[in-house]
């Protein structure tokens, strides 16, 4: 494993249930309980990643509402941004959810917070 510092990218690829999803959600989870127990202790000093950004275009509905429910039950998302388009979805909604996504992470990061963006797929948005 590679530890990802502010500013850097990281490309996860891999054969289907490698686990993949699985990181991305670790290191969301993980970043919401460091901005717990730094709003816990009262720590001035600490700068939140006040944003975690699932761009999630091709997951099945069924996929998507066990990862919001991991998310939620783990306390993750009042930090969590979840900008989805399912397959249901018109091409143009396919084709601008990511770009909606980077939009909102961009306006996070102009106002001087932290943002964890997440593209799970892009898969359906190179069909779209």
């Amino acid at each position: 494993m590679i530890p990802i510092g502010r500013g850097q990218r990281e490309l996860i690829i891999g054969d289907r249930s490698t686990g993949k999803t699985t990181i991305c959600i670790d290191a969301t989870l993980s970043q919401a309980r460091l901005n717990k127990a730094a709003e816990t202790a009262g720590d001035k000093d600490y700068r939140p990643s006040l944003l975690h950004l699932r761009c999630d275009r091709s997951k099945a509905i069924q996929h998507r509402a066990r990862i919001i429910t991991v998310l939620e039950n783990a306390g993750a998302l009042p930090y969590t941004i979840i900008v989805a388009s399912p397959a249901s979805d018109s091409a143009t909604n396919q084709y601008l959810a990511p770009f909606a996504g980077a939009a909102m992470g961009e306006w996070f990061m102009d106002n001087g917070m932290d943002a964890l963006i997440v593209y799970d797929d892009l898969s359906k948005h190179a069909v779209a």
